[in-house]
């Protein structure tokens, strides 16, 4: 027996991830900038600047910066499009309860509720987007339907000023008819395509039992889209516990104390209610916002958890930190970047949980000599071994570089111990006393035979390479070529040397 179809409302952002993204910059977007959104090299959103440059969805990085020179580019971060989504999702849950959220950007809800308690399905659709415009995101569109997929079609094709498409209960089959398949998001439809079934009246068209035959339940789930009989409940998301607390003051104040004052009764209720919920703060998201539209925003670690008095420090560093605050501050928010279980939390600085006291005894330190007082070692990404050595301050992330990323030319592992702050001059010479040097083509003169560090001659007893650096080869003025060499003298000492350029420096030393 099938189910009869329940009126959906679904509002819609368009290029979500693009809106996400201008939405955390400290500085108010600016429409005329074209900006595209990749994931894994592919384009997956792009703003209406970017798009009237040809720039398109799937296009790849280099085809994209081809067609517009001056494209803004941004790697997809589905953290953030939660992130920034998650407000406008609990605007829409003060006005119409029982929201389901489909995806960043996307939201769904019964209409029976709203409309009868606004006087009609599209004048609660625009109650909603007007909640969107209100929080800065008037590009909203709103789709009312039989059934969740055609509400979502009905706000894709939404135009005009109230940006709301209602389609009349029954005509979901009409509505949807001339729409081309690849609407589905399934990769039938490329062989739907194939076959010369190209809109989903088409699809409609063919018989059900031949598409369950060939396709299983995935065709009679496709033919029921495409027909408008689709009978997917929504879904009401449970609301999350509100975690975050934000601090308005008004007027706004201009000393970091003040600031830091203000916070301790919202920093004491935060961590009070993560343990109400037996759960601690291992990374601290916060926020600044000054009187002009300055906005800090930026994410503090801890090796153990957050207590009242440390949030009250992050938010005093990083107002001291901050630059362009030339007014007062007027808003600041914290909120849990991440969470863990009170009971299974260890600290991990040196693998124990007492070591604890290590953390309050650094932060002690730090709040008396300065943020940047204490600093802890981290590997960081790059190609060479100077540059991965990063100090940074205690309890900020590691963000100056990344080392997961690819780093062609890189060192692999295992790094050397001892990594020189100034690289020494040595001498490699041959058999004759010549000194080695690399080609064009990377070839070696000859075998090394003796090494000489700091005046002292070692002999050499094994030695492999070059492994060529190549750096910027498009930029005369900035261009770099090296060859890497490993090297084991008679005394078992391994070195890490390089040639550039015919001088030899030593990098590092294998102790």
């Amino acid at each position: 027996m099938d189910v009869a179809p329940v009126r959906s409302l679904v509002l819609w952002v368009p290029d979500w991830p693009v809106v996400a993204l201008t939405r955390e910059d400290a500085s108010p977007p600016d429409p005329a900038q074209p900006i595209a959104v990749l994931d894994h090299g592919v384009v997956a959103s792009c703003s209406d600047a970017a798009r009237a440059d040809g720039v398109r969805r799937g296009q790849r990085r280099r085809d994209a910066q081809a067609r517009c020179p001056g494209l803004r580019i941004a790697e997809a971060d589905p953290l953030r499009d939660q992130r920034a989504f998650a407000p406008l999702i609990a605007r829409v849950e003060a006005l119409a309860p029982g929201v389901q959220l489909v995806r960043p950007g996307l939201c769904a809800l019964r209409a029976r509720g709203p409309a009868r308690y606004y006087g009609g399905e599209a004048e609660a659709a625009g109650v909603l987007l007007g909640a969107f415009a209100e929080a800065g995101v008037p590009q909203a569109r709103a789709g009312v339907a039989d059934g969740p997929f055609t509400a979502e079609q009905a706000a894709r094709a939404a135009r005009g000023r109230d940006a709301v498409r209602v389609v009349p209960t029954g005509g979901s089959a009409d509505f949807l008819a001339p729409l081309p398949v690849t609407v589905l998001g399934d990769e039938l439809a490329g062989l739907f395509a194939r076959l010369g079934v190209r809109t989903l009246g088409e699809v409609a068209g063919l018989t059900r039992e031949r598409l369950v035959e060939r396709f299983g339940a995935r065709g009679e789930r496709l033919h029921a889209l495409a027909s408008g009989a689709d009978s997917r409940p929504v879904t009401p998301r449970t609301p999350p516990p509100e975690r975050h607390r934000e601090v308005v003051f008004e007027p706004p104040l201009e000393l970091a104390e003040q600031v830091a004052f203000g916070m301790r009764q919202a920093a004491e209720q935060f961590v009070a209610g993560l343990g109400a919920t037996e759960l601690v703060c291992t990374e601290l998201r916060v926020v600044l916002v000054g009187e002009r539209g300055e906005r800090s925003d930026r994410v503090w670690l801890h090796p153990g958890s957050f207590d009242a008095a440390a949030v009250v420090d992050r938010v005093r560093w990083q107002l001291a930190e901050t630059d362009g605050f030339d007014s007062g501050v007027t808003r600041v928010r914290i909120e849990p970047e991440a969470v863990d279980e009170a009971s299974h939390h260890v600290a991990t600085l040196f693998g124990s949980g007492a070591e604890e006291r290590v953390h309050h005894a650094l932060s002690r330190v730090q709040a008396m000599l300065g943020h940047r007082g204490v600093v802890t070692a981290a590997v960081g990404g790059g190609r060479w071994l100077s540059e991965r050595q990063l100090l940074v301050p205690w309890g900020d992330r590691v963000a100056a570089s990344d080392r997961h990323v690819p780093w062609p030319g890189s060192l692999p592992d295992p790094l050397p111990a001892t990594v020189f702050e100034q690289a020494p001059t040595v001498v490699v010479a041959d058999a004759g006393g010549e000194p080695v040097v690399v080609g064009e083509r990377g070839e070696v003169s000859a075998a090394p035979v003796v090494l000489t560090v700091a005046g002292r001659s070692r002999v050499v007893e094994a030695w492999a390479g070059p492994w060529p650096v190549i750096e910027r080869g498009w930029d005369a003025a900035r261009s770099r070529r090296a060859h890497r060499f490993q090297v084991v003298d008679a005394e078992q000492t391994a070195w890490l040397l390089v040639c550039e350029g015919g001088a030899w420096r030593a990098e590092g030393r294998y102790d």
